[in-house]
């Protein structure tokens, strides 16, 4: 298989536990598979980013699924900036 055509999983999101499980939701609804990762980990820590993702829980979908579930992704931030 070429290595360009190959599937991955790619992340789309990182935030707190429940943000992650809203943008999972959001990504099902629409038809796309999306993992949580780090759900554990990012649970007992403090929700900081230090550019490494320490405390955040992340969001991955499928490397094919990867524009559409961008969208969803940018249309559920711009919704939480205009709460």
């Amino acid at each position: 298989m070429n290595k360009d055509k190959e599937i991955r999983s790619v992340e789309v999101f990182r935030g707190v536990i429940h943000q992650a499980h809203m943008v999972a939701n959001l990504l099902e609804n629409e038809g796309i598979e999306a993992y949580i990762l780090d759900e554990i980990s990012g649970g007992l820590n403090l929700p900081w980013d230090d550019g490494a993702g320490v405390g955040m829980v992340k969001v991955a979908v499928s490397s094919k699924d990867f524009e559409k579930a961008r969208d969803v992704v940018k249309a559920y931030q711009q919704n939480l900036e205009e709460e």
